[in-house]
């Protein structure tokens, strides 16, 4: 029996606990603790918007995880990868191949693709 991809909801919950401290809970960059931050956190629904409206999923997976984080000066995301371990679930991330990626790191995604609008 294959396992059922995580809905946007599952990711919504995940979102508001890892993530809305400083996203905001709109996600648009506005948490309670942005302004202690020194770096304005991105508005994330702007994510497609900013990028021709393609969803980066590759790109949206390495910041959640904190990989790309060193590439950053400043505070940067905080790293998740840990946080976001468990079982996995194959997820295609537009390149055509099913890559093993924990649930979690897919229900944040997918919540985030859910929440994209227009510039």
């Amino acid at each position: 029996m294959e396992a059922a991809m995580p809905e946007p909801a599952d990711g919504q919950a995940l979102f508001v606990e890892y993530c809305a401290a400083c996203h905001g809970n709109s996600a648009k960059g506005d948490g309670p603790l942005a302004t202690d931050l020194g770096v304005v956190p991105a508005d994330l629904t702007l994510i497609a918007a900013h990028r021709g409206g393609s969803f980066p999923r590759a790109e949206v997976l390495s910041k959640i995880d904190g990989y790309t984080s060193a590439d950053l000066d400043g505070p940067g995301m905080p790293e998740f990868g840990e946080l976001l371990k468990g079982d996995e679930l194959p997820l295609d991330t537009g390149d055509g191949v099913l890559t093993p990626t924990p649930r979690k790191m897919v229900a944040l995604l997918e919540y985030l693709e859910s929440i994209q609008v227009a510039d």
